[in-house]
């Protein structure tokens, strides 16, 4: 008999959510800027050449979302952009007065800051419901606004169900009552066409880490003319707003992932929205008991401008979110971690709660309901093939685990 190992098969990622993979492009670029990386403030030839390639980046950001280059700041993480994006513009605005509106789904970089704020700044805050599917009202916006409104911060897609938000409506709301309007945008620009002058937003934050870029870089859009007071103070660098020597290899990383996503994002979304459907209907076919969660209904073009995978505006096109019954959440991603699926259980900041995800909770699920969540989301490498092979596999983890519960019981 032989007795050779057998080929383990590759192992399938479906946990885009938490962060992307460097494309090859974007880690060759990186490895040039690191060789001759100079400081992009200093007057010498080095730091002029630098220089140019720090604005060079920054003209490719903007791009992406028909931003100016002005309007774009660097800065080292989603986190960093969304907090500064808060603290700054609450801060520079305050004279209008000291209430803000966000809605129960969104990211801990925005929901605590906001917690922060209400206690040790003395804010006030209103925290918009969302429905079944995980969408805002525009009408709910309304109602809470109030003249010391300052500032309206939602998100534009969550990454844990998919949802898009009716941005350019809830937009629209904050300005009729003169309030500045952000959106956490880090979950959807990559993904799905992003475009600030039709969403008509003040500030929106991107990070380049969920477009295949490098992690540590990221970026807060701006608009022209709205004030903002810095988070960092120091040697006065991206024209005084964000103070800090610019992490240049890095930066340019993030402009060769953004100049690749705007190349390539019909053919992304388009490719990866089939292949999500594909594993939607298999899964569903064939495991009683899945739910599926987020929007999957068409909306009006309104709700989401210029964003399309394919049928379902109201929902990012390489995200797939369910609850299957009689398993929990941990135990499922690792069983398939097992056998060489990669899947997310909910957020991947705080992952290590293990308990429901408050996005789910706001949707209305109880947490029975919730228990089995499981997040499969496709990235640019994902084939065909692996869809396949993940349709097969995951109906056979579930049933498996489902087995070793009902004996638990019994015992």
């Amino acid at each position: 008999m032989s007795s050779e190992p057998r080929e383990m098969p590759q192992p399938i990622h479906l946990d885009h959510y938490g962060s992307t993979p460097l494309l090859p492009e974007v880690r060759q670029t990186i490895v040039q800027a690191l060789e001759e990386s100079a400081n992009p403030s200093s007057i010498g030839q080095a730091g002029q050449r630098a220089k140019q390639h720090l604005e060079r980046a920054r003209k490719q950001v903007a791009a992406l979302i028909n931003a100016k280059p002005s309007e774009i700041y660097f800065t080292s993480c989603g986190t960093e952009s969304n907090n500064w994006a808060l603290r700054g513009l609450l801060a520079a605005n305050k004279r209008k007065g000291h209430h803000l509106i966000i809605s129960a789904i969104e990211h801990p970089s925005i929901s605590l800051v906001v917690r922060r704020l209400e206690f040790d700044a003395g804010m006030r805050v209103s925290v918009l419901p969302v429905n079944h599917e995980g969408v805002v009202s525009p009408a709910a916006l309304k109602e809470a606004m109030t003249p010391q409104t300052v500032l309206v911060s939602i998100m534009l897609a969550n990454g844990e169900v998919g949802t898009i938000e009716p941005i350019q409506e809830l937009a629209a709301v904050a300005h009729e009552h003169s309030a500045l309007f952000h959106t956490d945008a880090i979950a959807a620009v990559g993904h799905a066409p992003v475009d600030v002058r039709a969403l008509g937003v003040d500030a929106l934050s991107l990070a380049a880490n969920q477009f295949y870029g490098p992690q540590g870089v990221a970026a807060l859009f701006l608009r022209e003319g709205v004030r903002i007071f810095p988070l960092l103070e120091g040697g006065g660098q991206e024209t005084g707003a964000r103070s800090g020597t610019e992490a240049l290899p890095v930066i340019v990383g993030m402009s060769a992932a953004a100049e690749i996503a705007t190349q390539r994002l019909l053919e992304r979304t388009t490719r990866l929205a089939a292949l999500r459907d594909r594993l939607r209907d298999g899964l569903n076919a064939r495991i009683e008991g899945l739910r599926l969660n987020g929007s999957w209904s068409s909306r009006p073009a309104c709700a989401a401008p210029g964003i399309s995978d394919g049928g379902a505006a109201g929902r990012l096109p390489h995200n797939l979110h369910v609850c299957i019954d009689g398993v929990s959440s941990e135990s499922l991603v690792l069983g398939l971690d097992q056998v060489g699926i990669a899947a997310g259980l909910g957020s991947a900041c705080n992952a290590k709660a293990m308990r429901p995800s408050h996005v789910l909770k706001a949707m209305g699920l109880t947490d029975e309901q919730a228990k089995g969540a499981l997040v499969l989301s496709l990235g640019e490498l994902t084939t065909d093939e692996e869809i396949v092979r993940a349709i097969e596999i995951i109906p056979q983890v579930v049933e498996r685990l489902r087995r070793v519960t009902m004996l638990t019981m019994r015992n």
